[in-house]
């Protein structure tokens, strides 16, 4: 059994969710890929989960409100353990890098982080992940009873829905006292898709000049486009930007549908976050900078000329 631990938010299944079971199914290893899901009131996103995966284990416990890294990585072993799961693969997010060594220690399995490809090799696992700040992919192998990985988001695309719904599963669980309590959550209010969820982002660089032009190009051109807002570091580092806006090799890795790039050179930390996408856009006033070796489309000019046309051309 491949087990996966889906991620969710708000009764929806996470995009890296479906992003985990086309790593299992092209990983090449046997048996039923499986999502378990973890919380509370969760039929919704269960009933997301059976349209892409062999068979769903559900427990709906209201102990599992919360996210807690001890009890998702008590539950985790467990099934893994009497499902006897020899793949555990767990999304690269931050709860998700907190929760699967300890699920690792639990089973006493290796433990491969961040993968961006999963193949068999035999009885082995092997995964390639980017290394010196992604100017480097290495292949590392592991080859143990069961074994557990962490997923990189935006590394695979999302699975479709397969021709037959899985079967789901209720499990019960000998989770352990919890020694974290929480007792306050913010969360941060956008009417923007999430970064990871959006077919269409908009990323700035420092070409766009200012934080004042950042929101009127970048956000204009987004808002017209129904599109999520990306940020390169060096935006991030001087303030302009979130760090949650930030796409790379220290930020997200995303893979929409179009990545349109403004004032952004193309720095290789930058690449490694964003080179999958299936278009790449980009405008900038330096016909040397590297993003357009990457771009399937590229206007050389000034973002702050060339984009208030665009949200012009958009308004129409």
């Amino acid at each position: 059994m491949i087990l996966i631990v889906a991620e969710h938010s708000g009764g929806q299944l996470a995009k890296a969710t479906l992003e985990m079971v086309t790593a299992a199914r092209e990983s090449g290893r046997e048996g039923p890929v499986t999502l378990l899901v973890l919380g509370q009131g969760t039929a919704d996103v269960a009933n997301a989960a059976a349209a892409v995966a062999d068979q769903v284990l559900v427990a709906d416990l209201p102990a599992l409100a919360q996210y807690n890294a001890e009890l998702w990585a008590a539950a985790t072993a467990q099934i893994a353990q009497e499902g006897e799961a020899h793949t555990v693969i767990i999304g690269g997010s931050r709860s998700g890098r907190e929760f699967a060594p300890r699920v690792a220690v639990k089973l006493d399995a290796p433990y491969l982080e961040d993968a961006i490809s999963l193949k068999a090799n035999g009885a082995a696992l092997q995964a390639q992940r980017y290394t010196y700040l992604a100017r480097v992919t290495e292949t590392v192998e592991a080859e143990a009873p069961v074994i557990v990985v962490t997923v990189k988001p935006g590394s695979f695309a999302p699975a479709q829905p397969a021709a037959a719904a899985g079967e789901q599963y209720d499990v019960e669980l000998d989770l352990p006292a919890s020694r974290v309590e929480v007792t306050g959550k913010s969360v941060e209010k956008s009417s923007r898709v999430a970064l990871t969820e959006a077919d269409v982002i908009v990323s700035g660089g420092r070409g766009v000049g200012s934080p004042e032009n950042f929101t009127a190009y970048v956000e204009g051109l987004a808002d017209r486009l129904g599109a999520g807002v990306g940020a390169t570091r060096a935006v991030v580092d001087a303030g302009w930007r979130p760090y949650a806006e930030q796409v790379g090799q220290t930020g997200k890795t995303v893979q929409p549908k179009a990545y349109v790039a403004l004032g952004v050179s193309g720095a290789v930390q930058h690449l490694s976050g964003m080179g999958k996408s299936k278009y790449i856009v980009a405008i900038n006033k330096d016909a040397e900078a590297p993003i357009f070796k990457v771009a399937d489309y590229g206007i050389v000019g000034d973002v702050n000329q060339i984009v208030p046309a665009l949200i012009e051309a958009a308004r129409k």
